[in-house]
């Protein structure tokens, strides 16, 4: 997952970004929203952490288990969620596809960070194959979504905040659906 310097300061970027956007949201919505919001706000850090580049920190060996308890709680609430009448199965596959990523980076044969070396390959390729074709769908999806929706919005009230925006949740979603896309291309 930690790629040449440039594209993973780049991914960090997009997901600190994506993540502090749905920490600001939390703080204008409630009820459903608002937990919508914290669990992304979860997945965007995360993901920026995991992105670092080597050169600037190279994580060590327990990190991938911290990594996959915490999108692993992530998944339980997600699960639990959708038991309960919740709407986010997507929430769930993204935090799972994290776990996977983390316990793949964290495997004997895949060494601390086989993202590195062209042709190391960690994980299941069935399964990474799968979320690869998932999240390639998603992105399309979210994307031709994104283009009514930010037309509709251009002729929207002045006075709604920024924060409140439903494009700017979908671009948020997409965002990190992107950078998810992209470790699992590496992994």
């Amino acid at each position: 997952m930690h790629g040449p310097a440039l594209s993973g300061w780049l991914m960090v970027a997009l997901c600190a970004a994506a993540g502090a956007y749905c920490l600001l949201r939390m703080r204008v919505c409630a009820g459903e929203e608002r937990r919508t919001a914290g669990g992304e706000a979860v997945m965007g850090f995360g993901m920026a952490s995991m992105a670092l580049p080597a050169a600037v920190l190279t994580p060590p060996g327990w990190s991938w288990a911290v990594y996959a308890a915490v999108f692993g709680c992530a998944a339980l609430r997600g699960l639990l969620a959708l038991r309960h009448g919740g709407r986010h199965l997507h929430h769930l596959v993204g935090s799972l596809a994290m776990v996977y990523m983390a316990v793949a980076m964290a495997s004997p044969g895949a060494g601390a960070h086989a993202g590195h070396t062209a042709g190391a390959a960690g994980g299941i390729p069935v399964l990474t194959g799968g979320l690869l074709l998932y999240y390639m769908v998603y992105v399309l999806h979210a994307g031709a979504r994104l283009v009514p929706v930010a037309a509709a919005a251009a002729g929207g009230g002045p006075g709604q905040a920024w924060t409140a925006r439903p494009e700017l949740a979908l671009v948020c979603r997409l965002s990190m659906a992107l950078a998810t896309l992209a470790m699992l291309v590496t992994l």
